[in-house]
């Protein structure tokens, strides 16, 4: 068990780290980060030089790999960290320096218990990638096939492990300060962040979720999901078939090969709604560098995602109101909106859904019918916080993972196509998906589904209540017998009554006694 002066020393380490870039003068100067936190700032930050511009990302990207996906996280949490180091940690890449070859062949041999020579035909040694929790390779397999393959950091698990484990602690103590902490919930974001990446440190389960994608998206012809090589899958090594394709984020290479980027923009944008909304389940790593696209620049276009280490899921009730919230903002009815975070329970219920439609159209209306070039993002995000903290909304950790990903998505839309309007392109979709999830179609089968599950569950229950209440057996009924009183009960309630009487004139006699014989003396 890690003692508390290595959690602090952990901390104050990094703190230094921090205040290298600059990245804790922003935590100072918050009015709502309780004084023991910006104590402890002045003290990492004592006898650093600070540079005039704050450098987020670098801080996070210099203290290792769980600070990376701590701020991937935090990237999307402005209400925690600020508008600013929101922006900034948006631009964290997920990179380090590679692990060398011999220690990528020992993992790879010690995984399969085989010689890589037995495994693959060839592998290039040098990575193609290296994230901070593994790193990729292409190989080629006997039979010819070009793959990537993707392995695991040694010691990965448990440098994780130690830092996460600080991570909880200072999130515990940071929501026992109690006011704005306790809101935000710090300790269900690190739990939520745990959670994200243990499932990383899978391989298998990173192949399951890009077949369960690829199976939810078949129907959909110009996304796609990279085959797997199950044969030469394990927990720390994953095989998929090698992608050759222009990545997303070569805007040039794009343009010059002549494909539409304000229809791949769109496509994208459709994609990410048809997963999150439609399938309810989505690709939560949506950055340029897990994305390309194949084919013709015409309509034979194709994205292909790859990296499916995070994956996020919502249920369909948590659906049906998130598409209702964003068709609501589109048409700019903010009453029902307000009444879906009311039946939520995402507001407390001593507001009232007046006011709250009255601030949602506040910070929507400004926002309606413009291109994301033309809008302010620090205004509206300024105005979707303060609602927030003015409603006494706690922070949803099963959400943080699409808001995420949406902030990803719009990041990555704008980029090929800075005049896209986000509403325009997501209100039809949201609308056809309404109308046949909530329409009257949709809801006389699910009553008829309804229905019928629980016709199909009466045998059950049939059963059930005859190993409750079994048949007689084959002897006769026993016909009602007369009462007849018992003597020794009677005996024993008449006796009952005379203990008390006899025991009360005893007591009487010995006080009396006792009495008489105090004024004798």
């Amino acid at each position: 068990m890690t003692t508390t002066a290595t959690h602090i020393l952990r901390l104050l380490k990094w703190g230094r780290v921090l205040a290298r870039h600059g990245a804790l003068r922003g935590i100072e100067n918050d009015r709502n980060v309780p004084a023991p936190v910006k104590r402890l700032c002045r003290i990492a930050r004592f006898g650093t030089r600070q540079p005039s511009e704050p450098d987020y990302a670098g801080a996070f990207q210099e203290i290792g790999p769980a600070a990376i996906k701590l701020g991937q996280a935090l990237a999307t949490r402005p209400d925690l960290v600020g508008e600013i180091p929101a922006r900034n940690l948006l631009s964290l890449q997920d990179s380090l320096p590679p692990v060398p070859f011999a220690q990528i062949r020992a993992a790879i041999e010690t995984s399969f218990g085989r010689p890589l020579e037995a495994i693959f035909a060839s592998i290039d040694e040098d990575p193609v990638g290296a994230a901070s929790i593994a790193q990729v390779h292409r190989a080629v397999t006997p039979d010819g096939r070009a793959v990537a393959v993707k392995v695991l950091r040694p010691g990965i698990r448990e440098q994780f492990a130690r830092d996460v484990d600080t991570y909880e602690w200072a999130a515990a103590h940071l929501e026992a300060l109690g006011g704005e902490a306790t809101r935000l919930r710090p300790r269900a974001v690190i739990a939520n962040l745990k959670r994200w990446t243990l499932r990383e440190f899978d391989l298998r389960r990173e192949a399951a979720s890009a077949s369960e994608l690829a199976d939810a998206m078949r129907g959909i012809e110009d996304y796609r999901v990279p085959d797997i090589d199950w044969d030469r899958t394990t927990g720390s090594v994953l095989t998929v078939e090698w992608i050759d394709g222009i990545k997303m984020s070569n805007l040039a290479a794009l343009r010059d090969t002549g494909y539409d980027l304000p229809a791949l923009a769109r496509r994208l944008v459709l994609t990410f709604l048809t997963q999150a909304i439609s399938c309810g389940f989505f690709h939560a790593d949506m950055h340029q560098g897990n994305l390309f696209v194949q084919g013709g620049p015409g309509r034979d276009s194709t994205i292909v995602a790859i990296d499916f280490g995070i994956m996020g899921r919502i249920n369909r009730q948590a659906r049906l109101w998130l598409a209702e919230i964003l068709y609501g903002l589109t048409t700019g009815n903010y009453r029902r909106v307000a009444e879906i975070h009311f039946e939520a329970q995402y507001v407390p219920s001593y507001h009232t859904v007046e006011e709250f439609a009255t601030a949602l159209r506040a910070v929507g209306e400004p926002m309606r019918g413009k291109a994301v070039s033309e809008l302010s993002v620090g205004a509206m995000l300024d105005g979707l916080f303060a609602i927030t903290r003015d409603f006494d909304m706690a922070v949803q950790p099963h959400l943080l993972l699409l808001q995420k990903t949406m902030v990803m998505v719009e990041g990555l839309a704008t980029a090929l196509d800075p005049q896209i309007n986000m509403w325009d392109v997501s209100g039809p979709f949201v609308k056809d998906w309404i109308r046949d999830e909530l329409g009257p179609e949709a809801m006389i089968v699910d009553r008829v589904r309804e229905d019928v599950e629980t016709l199909l569950r009466l045998p059950a229950l049939v059963r059930r209540i005859e190993d409750a209440f079994p048949p007689k057996g084959g002897a006769p009924e026993q016909a009602p017998l007369p009462d007849v009183d018992i003597i020794w009960a009677r005996k024993r309630e008449s006796n009952h009554w005379v203990g008390y009487i006899a025991a009360a004139i005893l007591g009487g006699t010995a006080a009396w006694a006792l009495t008489y014989w105090t004024l004798l003396g």
